[in-house]
């Protein structure tokens, strides 16, 4: 007879989360702090090209790379390895995080390669799609900070929408503040999830 799969992985609360969480934050940080405050400033080249260069490469690893990684972790914890049984929205947060990761490589090499962000604006259809989605399934399950991470990137894809579609340069500074807010509220989470798992340590999460 096989094996029960159980047995042989037993099922861990663990989960990755604060991975990916960590690495949205931080790319917010990076991207939205650039965008609202234009710090550091990019108004010429050589800087400009090099300051694009920057950005890139944190949005590949950070946005991209550490979302991808939790969202595949999540994925095969549920799956092949079922380790993660009776968890509400983790099948949510593996499609979430695998799809947001592979957007970030893609925005952040167009970025580190400066060629042309306005097919993005079709993304930003999907994405906010995404968005709405994880707002319904984390809100159904009862999970309301999750939630409010998902309205928050409800806000930046569809005032990037507007700004891309309408070029209107306000909307994608629009964007980068709700990236900074959205970047606050990530780094909550990272807190009360990494207390939570390590400590026991019960915040509003």
């Amino acid at each position: 007879m096989p094996a029960d799969p159980s047995a042989l992985f037993p099922s861990s609360s663990f989960f990755p989360y604060a991975v990916g969480l960590f690495g949205l934050g931080t790319c917010y940080f990076v991207w939205g702090g650039q965008a609202v405050f234009n710090f550091p400033r990019a108004d010429s080249e050589p800087e400009r090209t090099r300051v694009e260069r920057t950005m890139g490469l944190w949005g590949i690893w950070m946005g991209g790379f550490m979302q991808f990684l939790t969202g595949i972790w999540l994925l095969t914890g549920l799956s092949w390895f079922p380790v993660f049984t009776q968890a509400p929205g983790a099948y949510m947060a593996g499609l979430a995080f695998t799809a947001y990761g592979v957007h970030w490589f893609a925005i952040g090499y167009r970025r580190y390669r400066d060629a042309s962000a306005m097919p993005e604006a079709w993304m930003t259809i999907a994405f906010a799609w995404l968005s709405l989605v994880g707002v319904i399934a984390f809100l159904v399950g009862g999970d309301v900070p999750v939630a409010i991470v998902f309205v928050l990137l409800t806000l930046i894809y569809v005032s990037e929408m507007i700004g891309r579609f309408a070029h209107l340069p306000s909307f994608l500074k629009l964007q980068g503040a709700f990236q900074l807010i959205n970047g606050i509220w990530l780094m909550y989470l990272t807190l009360a999830f990494t207390l939570a798992f390590a400590d026991g340590v019960k915040l509003w999460m």
